[in-house]
């Protein structure tokens, strides 16, 4: 393994995710929603015999939270955590709910997937608690 990917968390399988996101977004385009693109994934997913949980919902933080608020699209291999989005732009409050799923599941990496962008570029967020 070369420098570079020594230092990055799930190479194989984080470039595998985005190389299965590339290949969506140029079957589907950018107009689609959100749904559409986690469907196609997990069509892809199951081809590929990679294992994951879609929409699992973020355990309560709170006595009286309503269940299902808080829901990231996909935990694949009990690793990475993917969101998809479907808008204009990736704000900073999408980079907090991943953070909030990362923090709450106890995972270290998770996938930003914008694919209204004219050119997919996801977005790795680390969870420094875990680092």
């Amino acid at each position: 393994m070369n420098k570079v990917h020594k230092n990055i968390l799930y190479p194989e399988l984080s470039y595998k995710i985005c190389g299965l996101c590339f290949k969506i977004h140029n079957e589907l385009g950018r107009f689609c929603n959100e749904l559409q693109y986690a469907d196609a994934l997990e069509n892809l997913f199951n081809t590929e015999k990679i294992e994951y949980e879609r929409e699992i919902p973020l355990p309560a933080s709170f006595e009286g939270e309503n269940e299902r608020r808080n829901i990231p699209d996909f935990t694949i291999q009990k690793t990475i955590i993917l969101d998809f989005k479907a808008k204009r732009i990736i704000s900073k409050d999408d980079y907090y709910q991943m953070r909030r799923y990362l923090t709450a599941f106890n995972k270290e990496l998770g996938l930003i997937v914008n694919f209204r962008e004219y050119y997919l570029s996801p977005k790795r967020v680390l969870n420094k608690e875990n680092n």
